[in-house]
């Protein structure tokens, strides 16, 4: 259940239902968390969910109309829940970090060379390409904050919960 608590409060801050420093949202955290803690069965619901948000957004808020690249942010949500995936049997500090680390690091490239290739807003040579992830480093470092702070509040707050928990019935029941 708190896999879809965290992934609707990741929906809602995409939105702008809850006030966020630009670029420092709970998305990535929430993809891993719902990857590793949710169910097997269920991985195409945040796809679907955040689809959707996606389709929302371009239309109504941005005005974008529909372009390629917005299946490269769908190909990413796909992959951050299988790597989620692969932190349901080791949900350790490091391999958490490594993999918020490896979500915004592919978030980075994957976004930005959409950017590039899709919206023509920068020429289309490497110099280009170039130009383009030059400009969205001061985003990255939002976008990377965000991954490693919230996945360690994500499952830090699940394994103290679990933990005390488990103390509790302990105690209880002997």
């Amino acid at each position: 259940m708190l896999a879809y608590v965290y992934l609707l409060l990741a929906v809602a801050t995409r939105l702008t239902l809850l006030p966020h420093p630009w670029n420092f949202t709970p998305l990535t955290a929430a993809l891993l968390y719902f990857g590793a803690r949710g169910s097997r069965r269920q991985l195409w619901f945040p796809l679907a969910l955040l689809i959707a948000s996606d389709l929302v957004l371009d239309k109504y808020v941005y005005n974008y109309p529909f372009s390629w690249d917005l299946f490269l942010s769908w190909a990413f949500y796909a992959a951050v829940l299988v790597l989620g995936s692969l932190l349901s049997k080791n949900s350790k500090p490091l391999p958490i970090a490594g993999a918020a680390l490896t979500g915004s690091v592919t978030f980075f490239l994957i976004s930005n060379f959409g950017v590039w290739a899709a919206w023509h807003s920068y020429p289309p040579t490497w110099k280009g390409l170039a130009q383009c992830y030059v400009a969205a480093i001061p985003f990255f470092g939002r976008t990377l904050g965000s991954s490693i702070i919230f996945s360690a509040v994500l499952f830090g707050a699940y394994e103290y919960w679990r933990r005390a928990y488990l103390v509790e019935a302990r105690s209880r029941y002997g």
